[in-house]
């Protein structure tokens, strides 16, 4: 039987055309590393894209061909995003927050023949230079090529002075690679990920379908564009038409609050610990003009409750929280109220919107015990959360550890969740945090966000060490507010009731500051590490 409908391939160069063919005067703005503004349009964007497409021609660079990127949230990174995936090639984004042994891994795995890098990562690249024979040439964004030892050292604005790209964009496989991600890698070498044409066009239509964008929006990712790919935000903007504001490297809370009052942002995204300090920030300056923006998704780790609800009652900014891995490609969830909710008092909302959420159109979850048996759906009930979908990823790039996490089709997560009857997904913990006392669990995920409900607490986070007796106790690690401090049995007092008497931490620990990874979550294995021998001496 002949096909019903044209086998019509998805690319993202089709969702990049309508954009500038239908909002050419629509804004890009990035600020630059001296902290100027750069301002630009779809039309005029398309034209720098081209440019470096013609350029990476000349480069002998081709299709199914690595480039690298070590970079912040720019107009430039937005253009190598583009140039990359509108013509076969791969953009390989590097998270520089990495240590210099795994960026040396990660652009050696991903066979990259050149690397485009920030002016203030050439220090860095020089001593890396040395170990990477593979890469041909190091782009500067910005900066003095004339000033480096890097081999094949190049100004990107030199790169893409030749006229333009001519011609329609190539017709590509849609199931051939246009961006590497790789993971963390807080345990062992990271792991990469290839993000597809068809995975990518997919996501970037559902995502802007269940959690809306339109082309009235103005879109600031402030989630690393070397981050899982801004959590897709770039492609999500282009495809709706949205403006978007790149904050380029300055992340501090008054930087960000700055653009959003001068370039009256609508949507954002980033980890918590952003939004927290924002908020902190918001608090000490109730003067500023948050007001043009509705909302904004918050991801990357457990997002506390407080800070949910204080931006909704203070500043009427609706929290999204949505979850997702690198192999997720990555959002899998939006914290969405179902309709019948929207009646509902703010705090039963709260008790919905404080979950990772529901899935996205397209996925697939369910929840398994250790021997894999599928579990109810109940909101009781929890396991190992799996997912399916078609821009989950099926296999990571080289690498033998696929076996471990790609089992029958469907993606073990490694977080520990309940799935409630209406289809909320609640992250109790990863696998490897979840502490175990006397044999009954524990989840410091719901303990840190009641301690950090506490007025006195910026930051907490909880997690399991030895104990003689039980095995494995909680201690809290406890950021006060600057200036302040808070009392121990004030903490007691604020969970007692809240939780079983078992769960309450056996130690609070103030701390200046919680170590982080890379990506801005909780670093439990730091922690555990550092404090694995607290309790030894207790009873």
């Amino acid at each position: 039987m002949p096909p019903h409908m044209l086998d019509f391939p998805l690319l993202l160069s089709t969702l990049y055309e309508r954009a500038v063919r239908i909002y050419p005067h629509q804004e890009v703005v990035s600020v630059n590393a001296d902290g100027s503004l750069y301002r630009s349009t779809y039309g005029e964007t398309d034209d720098r894209v081209r440019r470096l497409a013609g350029a990476l021609d000349r480069l002998g660079i081709g299709r199914g061909e690595v480039v690298g990127t070590l970079a912040w949230n720019t107009h430039r990174h937005h253009e190598i995003y583009w140039a990359t995936a509108n013509t076969g090639r791969i953009c390989h984004t590097v998270n520089l927050r990495l240590s210099a042994d795994h960026i040396r891994y990660i652009i050696d795995h991903g066979r990259d023949r050149a690397v485009f890098i920030s002016g203030d990562m050439v220090e860095a690249a020089e001593r890396l230079a040395p170990d990477l024979p593979g890469v041909e040439y190091w782009i500067m964004l910005d900066g003095d090529p004339d000033a480096t030892s890097l081999p094949g050292a190049v100004a990107y604005e030199d790169l893409i002075s030749d006229p333009a790209y001519a011609g329609s964009w190539p017709e590509l496989d849609e199931r051939s690679p246009h961006m590497y991600c790789y993971t963390s890698g807080t345990t062992g070498n990271p792991k990469g990920v290839a993000y597809t044409q068809r995975s990518t066009y997919m996501h970037a239509l559902s995502g802007i379908v269940f959690c809306p964008l339109a082309a009235r929006d103005n879109i600031m990712p402030v989630v690393p564009m070397f981050h899982a790919a801004a959590w897709g935000h770039p492609f999500m903007a282009i495809t709706a038409g949205c403006k978007i504001t790149y904050p380029g490297h300055d992340l501090s809370a008054e930087g960000l609050v700055n653009l959003i009052e001068g370039e009256r942002v609508t949507f954002s995204a980033g980890v918590p610990t952003v939004w927290l300090a924002v908020q902190h920030y918001l608090e000490a300056h109730p003067e500023r003009d948050t007001s043009s923006i509705r909302s904004f998704m918050c991801g990357g780790s457990a997002v506390p409750r407080a800070m949910i609800d204080w931006y909704w009652r203070a500043r009427g900014i609706r929290v999204i929280q949505g979850w997702g891995m690198t192999e997720t490609n990555p959002v899998a969830t939006f914290s969405m109220l179902r309709p019948e909710m929207e009646d509902w008092d703010w705090e039963r909302q709260l008790d919905f919107i404080e979950t990772a959420g529901l899935l996205i159109p397209g996925l697939r979850a369910k929840i398994v015990d250790d021997e894999g048996r599928e579990l109810p759906q109940d909101g009781e009930a929890f396991g190992e959360l799996l997912v399916q979908g078609p821009w989950v990823a099926a296999e990571y790039i080289r690498d033998p550890r696929t076996a471990e996490t790609m089992v029958d089709g469907w993606l073990r997560t490694g977080d520990v969740c309940k799935i409630t009857p209406e289809g909320y997904i609640r992250v109790t913990d990863r696998a490897k945090d979840v502490i175990k006392s006397g044999g009954e669990w524990i989840s410091s995920i719901d303990l840190e966000n009641l301690i950090m409900a506490h007025p006195k607490v910026a930051e907490a986070a909880v997690v399991g060490v030895e104990h003689s007796r039980w095995q494995e106790r909680p201690i809290a690690l406890v950021v006060p507010h600057p200036g302040g401090e808070v009392r121990d049995e004030e903490l007691v007092d604020h969970l007692r009731g809240k939780v079983a008497d078992w769960w309450l931490p056996d130690a609070y620990v103030a701390v200046s500051e919680i170590p982080k990874t890379s990506t801005g979550k909780f670093d439990k294995k730091v922690m555990r590490d550092r404090y694995g021998s607290f309790l030894s001496d207790r009873p």
